[in-house]
């Protein structure tokens, strides 16, 4: 099997090839720090975290490159409200970005570009750009001529006329042609600027990347990824300053992700959640809510290029998946083990194949776009069967019985490093959340297992009637019970 990635330029998967054999050179457009990150930034980060980690588990290199931009309109408009320099509330978001990175226990990307500190590679691109008469310098600002470059629009798949058509750009007698965009922009009193041979300035939001992922990558890379919401202006642009200056291809494979959309209840449809309609919700705020690894199980519970819909709901439904999927790990490791060669084996042929299975089926699923929600569905599957395997082993165990399920956990732990879940010790994770859940919901632990000792006497008393009378007075109560080999355990149903 190889790996199939849809890519946006071609509109369909195709098997990765990479330009080195064995080595994945991959560049994502970062933030642009101003402001708290939201949770369309967390699945951005996630998506490609997820990414590079599935490529270095089917062994491949993988150099991964990451920008910030710390220059920008946003930027320096946010500082002026705020009476700080422009510098000191980049580099402020920055350290706020990494914190929430932190939380959501993200490995740092092998090269993180700061615009600001390639000030001087941009300059060189945008001279190479006017040198083939691809850009245009004008009162101190520098256009891109689009119309210098045919293929403009082969991203997005718009024609040049009918964007034009449909442009809403204000005019600007500079221009020589409405969709011609900035590479440099002279610097106004009181803003940041840098030296340039068209006067001093700072340069234009796509330029950067282009600049940045030539110097680490070279002029032709394997993937670049960012959001949907990138594909046009932004990345159509990258791809036509770097294919005008460099004369090869830019990239090979570009990675889309969809959007986080939310509910609008007074239209009653889904729109795009984002800091301009005010409809967001930070990665701070879901810090003190959620454990990281539910925002993970929901996010990746649907396929990275699909819109993916936040609810509270959601959340809880993610969480309650989590805990039945530490379940089932707790439960291998607690299984009190009697081998025993002369023991029934217990695994059905069809059960054995499929914990065998694992690992073929969960890669099929990954290497199909990395396809995370198939995956997620084959490890609720592995738990499940393991649940039921569980429930049948005796007092003694056939070792056959025990190789296959502890391979069973192992692989499930591996697979779940890829997606990055199952960071803690199982047995402790569930506990911590039980604690948590018995703070929140203010019930008697003590009540409780003493009625579980009740209900345990009527099960070994065949009082079937009380048993379950017990049963449904916990459940009433958002008391959750699991029987097991290894005997009655409780949780709180979370509403």
């Amino acid at each position: 099997m190889s790996v199939t990635i849809y890519n946006t330029l071609t509109q369909k998967k195709e098997p990765l090839k990479p330009l080195e054999p064995g080595h994945v050179k991959l560049y994502v457009c970062g933030i642009t720090s101003y402001d708290y990150c939201h949770i369309g930034h967390a699945r951005s980060s996630l998506v490609f975290d997820l990414i590079v980690k599935y490529l270095r588990y089917r062994g491949y290199r993988v150099t991964f490159v990451r920008n910030f931009t710390d220059i920008d309109d946003k930027i320096i408009n946010r500082a002026n409200e705020q009476g700080v320099p422009a510098q000191e509330l980049a580099a402020r978001f920055i350290d706020e970005f990494y914190r929430d990175m932190d939380y959501l226990g993200l490995e740092r990307p092998d090269i993180e570009p700061k615009a600001t500190e390639h000030i001087p590679e941009m300059i060189a691109l945008i001279e190479t750009l006017i040198e083939q008469g691809k850009a245009y310098a004008v009162d101190g600002d520098v256009y891109f001529g689009v119309q210098s470059f045919p293929e403009y629009g082969k991203l997005s798949r718009r024609n040049l006329d009918d964007m034009q058509a449909g442009a809403r750009i204000s005019i600007n007698e500079k221009k020589r042609h409405p969709m011609d965009f900035v590479l440099w922009k002279h610097a106004k009193p009181g803003e940041p600027f840098w030296d340039s041979p068209w006067g001093p300035g700072r340069p234009g939001w796509h330029i950067e990347c282009s600049a940045m992922s030539k110097k680490y990558l070279g002029d032709t890379f394997d993937i670049h990824g960012g959001g949907k919401d990138l594909i046009f202006p932004h990345h159509e642009n990258e791809i036509a300053q770097s294919e005008a200056a460099n004369h090869r291809p830019f990239v090979n494979m570009w990675v889309h992700h969809g959007f986080v959309t939310v509910r609008n209840e007074e239209t009653a449809e889904n729109e795009k959640m984002s800091k301009s309609l005010g409809n967001f919700l930070t990665i701070r705020e879901l810090s003190e809510k959620y454990h990281p690894e539910i925002l993970k199980l929901f996010i990746f519970s649907t396929q990275y290029r699909n819109p993916l819909e936040y609810s509270e709901q959601a959340m809880l439904d993610a969480e309650s998946g989590l805990t039945r999927l530490y379940e089932s790990l707790a439960g291998i490791e607690a299984m009190e083990r009697r081998p025993d060669p002369a023991a029934a084996a217990v695994i059905t042929a069809k059960d054995r194949d499929k914990l065998k299975s694992l690992e073929t089926r969960f890669q099929k699923a990954m290497d199909n776009d990395f396809n995370s929600a198939q995956a997620i569905g084959q490890l609720f599957d592995a738990a499940k069967t393991v649940n039921k395997i569980l429930h049948k082993l005796q007092e003694t165990q056939h070792p056959d019985d025990l190789a296959l399920l502890d391979g069973a956990h192992d692989v499930i732990q591996r697979q779940g490093r890829v997606l990055g879940i199952f960071g803690e010790a199982a047995a402790a994770f569930l506990e911590r959340r039980k604690r948590e859940n018995i703070r929140d919901a203010v019930i008697d632990p003590a009540a409780i297992e003493a009625l579980i000792a009740r209900r345990n006497e009527a099960r070994q008393n065949k009082d079937w009637k009380l048993s379950d009378a017990i049963r449904d007075e916990l459940l009433a109560q958002s008391i959750e019970l699991k029987d097991g080999p290894n005997g009655t355990t409780w949780s709180v149903k979370r509403e």
